[in-house]
């Protein structure tokens, strides 16, 4: 890995013996989505490097006993975890104030929110510029919200991390962040993600999920990811409206949890009378997440913008065919 350059110049991230602090908080949620899972996996992996680092874990309630243990072959210390309790503000009020107290070497924030008060050496992830290019599809207190935030990450961190090119591309373009202060850093898709075949776990997930219905096995059509206007779920609705009639036991599989301005999609589902035909089986936990890709007819993913896209990584790493708009990053994703 190429040791990224961060003011002052003859700093590199890559110095023997640094204490590096993380924020953790997004990796401590019970139903993680993409920045969740990108949080945690990236801060086990860190912990798996023999790189001779002390890390030091910000939560904001006590861990799961073995969330972040590296792997059993590594010989590494545990992180310190600092468990700091505040509900409210915690990023720009208790977390600013630990920071303050006894800084870190470094800061890494994986879940783009820098808090306040931060290290001089601090360094950010930003995920997407979604709510600049559709506003329409954010709450205006959303907008703001992340809008304020990306700013400041844009203009305060040391150095940026981008999960994709276009997202860089954006930052850049919006904030007008120098592009040398950027390094993009693709995502990686969770090991445990690989293909189901076995017939009995997969019929097993399909009937758990109540996509087949009487002991009737039905081919399915799958959307996994956050039900929000930018993926773009009224129109596939609509397409898949049309198909109906020719594939009578065709389904379509909504699945995730219902994000911001979610209501057009269960309307639109109602107005076509697709009710039996359209099933929102809610957040898919990790266990199933691999069966349910597996068995699927085909991975459909019609997102208007994303910053990677990383259910197309899962869907292919599960040898699930995928359909995708070829918008944003889709393409440095999917590939041809």
């Amino acid at each position: 890995m190429t040791p990224i350059s961060i003011d002052p110049p003859n700093w590199r991230c890559y110095n023997p013996a640094m204490l590096i602090g993380i924020d953790a908080s997004r990796a401590l949620r019970a139903r993680r989505t993409g920045t969740e899972n990108y949080s945690l996996q990236l801060i086990r992996h860190l912990l798996r490097l023999d790189s001779g680092h002390a890390f030091r874990l910000y939560c904001h309630q006590p861990p799961p006993p073995d969330l972040f243990a590296p792997n059993a072959g590594a010989r590494l210390a545990a992180p310190d975890v600092r468990v700091i309790r505040l509900p409210r503000l915690w990023t720009h009020a208790r977390l600013s104030l630990e920071l303050l107290a006894s800084p870190p070497d470094v800061l890494f924030v994986p879940s783009h929110v820098l808090p306040a008060i931060h290290p001089r050496r601090s360094v950010v992830t930003i995920h997407d510029l979604g709510y600049h290019w559709f506003p329409e599809a954010h709450t205006a207190s959303a907008r703001r919200q992340l809008d304020l935030s990306t700013r400041f990450n844009a203009a305060t961190a040391a150095h940026v991390l981008a999960d994709s090119q276009a997202t860089k591309d954006d930052i850049c373009r919006v904030y007008g962040t120098a592009s040398d202060k950027i390094t993009v850093v693709h995502l990686g898709r969770d090991e445990s993600l690989r293909p189901v075949n076995d017939p009995q776990r997969l019929r097993d997930v399909r009937s758990k999920l109540g996509i087949d219905r009487d002991g009737q096995t039905r081919p399915y059509l799958l959307y996994v990811g956050t039900l929000q206007p930018r993926k773009n779920l009224v129109r596939l609705i609509d397409a898949f409206a049309t198909v109906v009639d020719i594939v009578p036991d065709l389904v379509l599989v909504l699945a995730g949890q219902r994000g911001w301005l979610a209501e057009p999609i269960f309307r639109r589902v109602d107005e076509l009378g697709l009710a039996g035909r359209v099933i929102f089986p809610g957040f898919v936990a990790d266990d199933d997440l691999p069966a349910l890709l597996s068995g699927a007819l085909a991975f459909v993913f019609p997102s208007l913008y994303e910053g990677f896209g990383i259910p197309v990584l899962e869907a292919q790493a599960c040898g699930a065919p995928v359909l995708s708009s070829n918008t944003s990053s889709l393409p440095e994703v999917a590939g041809d």
